[in-house]
Parts: structure tokens; C-alpha cells; sequence
């Protein structure tokens, strides 16, 4: 696996471990973070790798080069020198550092293309980071929105829990009264009604005591002389 398709499955990684801890998304964001910037510690000294690579294959491209040039300028001055056996020689020495140079050419492209795409990648990554930093006290400020929201939610709901009660009292309270208006009728009800005629009766009968008690004293008082 290419270091590329590696890296890519380290950061998936740990955007899946991101959501499956995201319980404190404020700690979670900072592990996350901490990941990311040892993925570019990673990433830097594989950069720094496959820079190194592209820079020793273009020098052994250009060294290949030169001595094309060299023995071309060789097999000149033979044939100035009129030894025409000699500049074959140096030619056809020339011929194969040419084709030498084909190979070493395509590699220096490839690794060149490599560091393209890892330079790319490691700017990104540090560019990526940069960004999280900025967004990471917005997430922690959420976050701390999100947990007072929570705790006003608990306290609406307790009273809403003590407006349940209060109707519950009033409820109690009302059944309370029906209850004692009932008793209080009920009492009423068990009176025994008044007979006026045995009050009357009463009132007579007590009139004829207090007469006859009035004669025995008036008797007691003429027998005393008084």
C-alpha cells in the first residue's frame, strides 16, 4: 500500500473513532487533533523521504546527461584528430548512456510526481490543521452552549413537575371541601326537628310549678307573722 492510500486510512480511522467517542465532543476534538498533527509528523519525514529520492534521481539523470555530452564532445575532436575508429568508439558509448538516460529520465519523472503529490498532501494536512485549531474553540463553545441549554431543560422540567403538583394540591384541596360541605349537610340532616307545640307545653307546665310554689311561700310567711 502506497503511503498516500496508508495515510488515508489512518485519518478515516480516526474520524471513526472521532464519532464513536463523540459523548465530549470538546475532549474528543482535541484527541483528534493530537492525531492529526503525529499523522504529520508522519507525513513530513515521508515527504522529506520521497523529496530526497526525486532529488538523487535527478542528479543521476543529469550526471547521465553530462557524460552523454562529454563523449559526445569526444568523438568530435577524434574526427578532428582524424580517428574515425576512435569517435565510433565514443559514440557508440554515447548510444548507451542515451539509452541509459530514457530509464532514468521516466524515473526522475515518477519520483518527481511523488513529491508533487506528497508536498500537496502534506500542505493540505498542515493547512487542515490550521483550520480545526481555528474551528475547535467554536466546537468547545457549542459545546458548553449545548450543556447549559441542557441543565435549563432539567430546571423547565422540574417545574413543570411542581406546576403538576400545585394542580394536584388544588385537586386534594377541592376534594377536601366536598368532603367536608358533605359532613356538614350530613350533620344538618341528622338534627331532630323542632317541635313547637312540646316547647309550649313545656313553657306552661313550668308557668303552673312556679305559681303553686309562690301560694306555699305566701302560706309560710302568714304563719311566721311576716
Amino acid at each position: 500500500m502506497g503511503m498516500l492510500d496508508r495515510f488515508a486510512d489512518i485519518v478515516k480511522a480516526n474520524i471513526n473513532d472521532l464519532l464513536d467517542k463523540c459523548e465530549d465532543p470538546a475532549k474528543m476534538i482535541d484527541q483528534y487533533l493530537r492525531d492529526l498533527t503525529e499523522n504529520l509528523a508522519e507525513v513530513k519525514q515521508e515527504t522529506a523521504g520521497v523529496m530526497a529520492e526525486e532529488a538523487r534521481t535527478k542528479r543521476i539523470a543529469e550526471e547521465n546527461d553530462a557524460e552523454i555530452a562529454r563523449y559526445d564532445g569526444l568523438a568530435r575532436k577524434a574526427l578532428e584528430a582524424g580517428n574515425e575508429g576512435d569517435a565510433r568508439t565514443f559514440l557508440a558509448k554515447k548510444q548507451q548512456l542515451e539509452a541509459k538516460g530514457e530509464s532514468l529520465t521516466a524515473t526522475y519523472e515518477a519520483a518527481r510526481e511523488n513529491a508533487s503529490k506528497m508536498r500537496q498532501m502534506h500542505d493540505k494536512l498542515v493547512s487542515d490543521i490550521e483550520t480545526l485549531n481555528g474551528r475547535r474553540e467554536a466546537v468547545k463553545a457549542k459545546v458548553a452552549v449545548a450543556r447549559t441549554q441542557e441543565k435549563v431543560n432539567d430546571f423547565a422540567a422540574t417545574a413543570d413537575r411542581t406546576a403538576g403538583a400545585m394542580s394536584a394540591f388544588d385537586r386534594m384541596e377541592a376534594k377536601a371541601d366536598d368532603m367536608l360541605d358533605r359532613a356538614t349537610a350530613m350533620n344538618e340532616l341528622n338534627q331532630q326537628p323542632v317541635d313547637d307545640a312540646r316547647a309550649l307545653e313545656e313553657k306552661y307546665a313550668n308557668a303552673g310549678s312556679d305559681a303553686a310554689v309562690d301560694d306555699e311561700l305566701a302560706k309560710l310567711k302568714a304563719e311566721m307573722g311576716l
